[in-house]
């Protein structure tokens, strides 16, 4: 992995929910900068309760330096507990208590209000909490990269109708630019999006399929024949999107193009919706008949993130963009249960600085 990280005895940083200050007031946190608590926490403040189409976690304002530094080699977590403050208010303790805090501070930014610590979970809470903790660590991460891969592609197909209604016009919005700025904020988008679609079909191939078909060959088959059908079109894609960028808004081929660019993508979102839903209802089930043990679930789950170095460092926030605050702190849960701390370390820093 490498010396990705640089250590320090004690992280202090201020968040500003994306709203901006002059809204809310600067959240301080301290702790350890490896710590999975301040991701937690990281993650909560900067996220906000909007509808679907509109959901995503924004690089948060700072009004003092996020730099990581090294840490004392001997110092653990637990020497230096996670505190928030706000203004003159503050609280360290156990991640409820924490998100508690948030929640009472900043309403309506959270996304699933926690429930008052004295109140008794309900069942259906009770059987849901059950059930994921049975599941197979990989069935879990690989539905939560569907998910999050369904939501972006989502939103780059209403992205792109909505540049072939405008046909070269401007911008909407200002603070996308001009209309030149915004075709190159797409292709960046379609660009980040195909590399985490890439990472997760090749850790298919190489983590998830493999699994399935020790016992019983050829079970993922048809799963391996979809990638290799959506492989030219996602690819064709990225080459629409190139002439878009280089084509003169006002050329006669321009606004065929755009429309090009929207069906194919409409046409890739079928496919690969398709594609989830088969292997999320037909073939992730199968997980618990193979029979894996804790053991070899979790050393999948580490080949998975070494087969996805890309999505888990600098495209983690981007990934986490298409995961409701909840989900995306459940995909924390599964980050933390690497053993190599490092590597760990390395994929917590993305949401940390």
């Amino acid at each position: 992995m490498g010396n990705c990280l640089r250590r320090s005895e004690k992280l202090t940083a201020e968040i500003v929910p994306h709203e901006g200050s002059t809204l809310y007031p600067a959240v301080r946190l301290r702790g350890s900068p490896e710590s999975i608590l301040n991701a937690y926490v990281r993650l909560a403040s900067v996220s906000t309760n909007s509808i679907p189409s509109d959901r995503r976690l924004t690089p948060p304002a700072t009004t003092t330096s996020m730099a990581v530094r090294s840490r004392v080699p001997d110092r653990t977590d637990h020497e230096i507990p996670t505190t928030l403050q706000v203004r003159s208010e503050g609280v360290t303790g156990s991640r409820d208590a924490l998100l508690r805090f948030i929640d009472s501070r900043f309403p309506g930014l959270s996304s699933a209000p926690l429930p008052p610590a004295s109140a008794a979970p309900s069942m259906a809470a009770v059987v849901s909490k059950v059930e994921e903790e049975t599941t197979s660590l990989m069935v879990r991460v690989t539905r939560m990269q569907h998910k999050s891969m369904t939501w972006h592609l989502e939103r780059m197909v209403r992205w792109a109708e909505d540049l072939a209604t405008r046909g070269g016009r401007k911008a909407v919005d200002p603070k996308v630019g001009s209309w030149k700025m915004e075709v190159s904020k797409f292709a960046k988008s379609y660009s980040q999006l195909l590399e985490v679609m890439m990472e997760h079909a090749q850790m298919e191939e190489r983590v998830l399929f493999p699994i399935f078909d020790s016992a019983d060959r050829g079970l993922s088959k048809h799963a391996k024949e979809e990638h290799a059908r959506d492989l030219p079109i996602m690819n064709g894609i990225k080459e629409i999107i190139k002439s878009v960028e280089v084509l003169d808004s006002g050329s006669p081929n321009y606004q065929e193009t755009l429309h090009t660019l929207s069906s194919r993508l409409r046409s890739l979102q079928g496919q690969c919706n398709q594609h989830f839903r088969g292997e999320d209802v037909e073939l992730l089930p199968m997980m618990e008949a193979v029979e894996l043990s804790d053991e070899q679930d979790k050393i999948a789950l580490e080949q998975c993130f070494d087969a996805m170095q890309g999505t888990h460092r600098c495209l983690l926030k981007f990934f986490l963009e298409g995961l409701p605050p909840h989900d995306a702190m459940k995909y924390l849960d599964l980050i933390s249960v690497c053993r190599d701390k490092e590597k760990m370390e390395c994929m917590l820093q993305v949401i940390l600085e």
